[in-house]
């Protein structure tokens, strides 16, 4: 039965893993998105297709937002429960 319970824990950590670092790219990414982005832009009518980079540009950054908090809230739900796992079986052969 112990061996059941650290076969899960070691799928649930490599899990934890794949959607952290899925996490960090998508972060990466965005703050990469981000850097690219101008606070104010002034433009003229001959360079409207600028502002609309940017629009898409900042788009991009909006779509981003639900994934990431997804990922990190869903991180950090198998992150507690793989520490009261390890904290169980730590009392549980005490």
């Amino acid at each position: 039965m112990e061996y059941f319970h650290s076969d899960i824990l070691f799928y649930v950590i490599i899990v934890w893993a794949v959607i952290t670092a899925v996490l960090a790219i998508l972060v990466i990414y965005r703050s990469v998105l981000a850097a690219r982005e101008d606070d104010q832009i002034f433009l003229d009518e001959a360079e409207e297709s600028l502002a609309a980079e940017q629009r898409k540009l900042v788009m991009k950054i909006s779509r981003l937002t639900r994934p990431i908090v997804t990922l990190a809230v869903l991180s950090a739900v198998l992150l507690l429960g793989v520490a009261s796992v390890w904290v169980y079986q730590g009392f549980k052969s005490f």
